[in-house]
């Protein structure tokens, strides 16, 4: 009886360690990790990676994982507290990081009082492992669980987050980063992810109803927003209305002086990975260094040229790959330059080892720097698509922002979903997508799920530089894009604006394939809420 105690303290003791270390891992230096270990273990406990292993006293496959949705408190910054919806007790969620051409298994778990999902953003999964609640599965419920498994064939950098009332729950911290490093990726010294976020750091406006019951979507608070089971357009425009109101602006769920340093050493080649999971576009800005633009999206830029002093304006759903050599031994921000006060928790301290001298960079957050143009960057070279090139699908898509008596509506071709009209394709066609921002004061980031479109021209002009692949493009009031892609990935995919205030108020379409039938069926009762 002894022995056991003792065993049973020592376990304890081991996993209260572990768990208060798996936060401080979350946008740690990934560099030199090894997430291909198998590991034996009898209870529920989480790994270095902050991800938690299936309960089973047998050896644990490579990259089988498990996510836990659950509420948790957790420290923006000192004096702000709130209460979140994590991924295995963390904002943002425990990063997930695999070699291209690896098969992935995980497990999701709700514990949190609604039903909730994972959507894999940018990567092509089979269509029945897109998360999307009513489209591709049913929302999993309150004390459920799903297995998400697929293979990792596309190289770059990605992230996962749920998408059952996605404008409520990303607000709520349910994101975290996926990484698939591919077999000729050049090496790199240090290798970070950034997640960028802004939050209300009023309690009152995060934290769930306690009389919430299970299975139920009535009764939540929802950043302030009462949500039922049937969101309304008029409560999404209040939500939009409420953007105003971040008053916290984050890295990797820190901001400020709370955010971890960025440790280098001089000569290290360093890789920063910068994800945007919030609502709002972000600029930012690398201090004291040149640096190289190697990837948007995960795809790579052909032949990136050095910059400096540019600000990276990264979108909703957008990410950017940026590389420097640690070659100015000081410390430096990296820092996002928004024309808010609050942004000025949104930077990091990139700091050299051994750095003999007492001076701190000072943030210019105010500066007025160029931002630097996608478009005609890179070297240009032979690519998939051309806009003269035959096409089996035109189309056009009006963006635009309508009121409607008290309500706002964000439609595409004078039209919300789920009246929008589908682009309905065959597999192997090759489509060619106009997409027109017509509304006055807001920006459109628009995600295509399970594919990579080329952008093609910008406001009537073909594109310069590099071929740039994508699936997340942000077009400001006014802008035209035309972009191509080959539907070459069966199913029914989403295509709607990642400012998810303008998605759940109408800005939806579905990409549809010729004769593909769902391998699911809609439950009435999964409360399922795909915007």
């Amino acid at each position: 009886m002894k022995k056991r105690v003792i065993q049973f303290f020592s376990l304890s003791l081991f996993v209260l360690i572990l768990g208060a270390c798996s936060d401080s891992m979350v946008g740690m230096d990934h560099s030199n990790m090894d997430m291909g270990e198998e590991k034996e273990t009898s209870v529920e406990n989480p790994t270095t990676e902050g991800l938690t292993q299936t309960i089973s006293t047998e050896k644990i496959e490579k990259n089988e994982f498990t996510l836990v949705a659950q509420e948790r408190k957790h420290t923006l910054t000192e004096g702000k507290d709130i209460t979140a919806w994590t991924f295995n007790g963390s904002v943002p969620g425990p990063e997930i990081r695999i070699q291209e051409g690896e098969d992935v298994k995980i497990i999701l778990k709700n514990e949190l009082k609604d039903p909730v999902t994972i959507h894999w953003h940018g990567i092509p999964v089979p269509n029945n492992m897109d998360g999307i609640p009513g489209v591709t599965m049913n929302a999993v419920q309150p004390g459920e669980s799903f297995t998400y498994e697929f293979n990792a064939t596309v190289p770059g950098t990605y992230w996962y987050h749920s998408h059952q009332d996605g404008v409520n729950q990303l607000d709520k911290g349910l994101y975290g980063s996926f990484i698939i490093e591919g077999k000729n990726d050049g090496k790199f010294d240090k290798d970070y992810t950034l997640i960028l976020d802004e939050w209300m750091s009023d309690k009152e406006s995060m934290q769930m109803d306690e009389s919430t019951d299970s299975g139920s979507m009535e009764g939540m608070d929802h950043s302030t927003m009462d949500m039922n089971e049937e969101a309304t357009a008029d409560d999404s425009a209040m939500g939009h209305d409420m953007a105003s109101m971040y008053d916290t602006f984050t890295i990797n769920g820190k901001s400020g002086k709370d955010v971890a340093p960025l440790s280098v050493k001089e000569g290290d080649k360093v890789r920063l990975r910068l994800v945007n999971a919030g609502f709002m576009s972000h600029k930012i800005h690398l201090h004291g260094h040149d640096f190289k633009v190697i990837g948007t999206d995960g795809q790579e830029i052909n032949n990136p040229t050095v910059i400096k002093d540019e600000l990276i304006s990264i979108a909703p759903g957008e990410r950017y790959d940026i590389e420097f050599t640690a070659n100015n031994p000081g410390n430096w921000y990296i820092e996002s330059h928004d024309d808010m006060e609050v942004t000025q928790g949104m930077k990091a301290l990139i700091q050299y080892k051994d750095f003999s001298g007492e001076a701190i960079d000072q943030p210019n957050e105010k500066e007025n720097l160029p931002i630097f143009d996608l478009v005609s960057y890179g070297k240009e070279k032979k690519s998939e698509f051309s806009l003269d090139q035959k096409y089996d699908l035109e189309y056009t898509m009006d963006l635009n922002t309508v009121s409607d008596g008290m309500e706002e509506k964000y439609t595409i071709n004078d039209k919300v979903y789920p009246e929008t009209d589908n682009l309905q394709v065959k597999e192997g066609d090759l489509v060619k997508v106009k997409l027109v921002n017509n509304s006055k004061s807001d920006d459109h980031p628009m995600h295509l799920h399970g594919h990579f479109f080329q952008v093609l021209s910008k406001n009537g002009k073909p594109v310069q530089g590099s071929p740039i692949i994508k699936d997340t493009l942000n077009l400001k009031p006014g802008e035209e894009y035309v972009v191509a892609f080959k539907a070459d990935n069966p199913g029914n995919w989403m295509f709607h604006c990642h400012d998810l205030h303008h998605a759940t108020a109408g800005m939806v379409t579905q990409v549809t394939y010729d004769g593909f039938k769902s391998d699911f069926t809609p439950d009435p009762n999964a409360h399922n809420q795909p915007e």
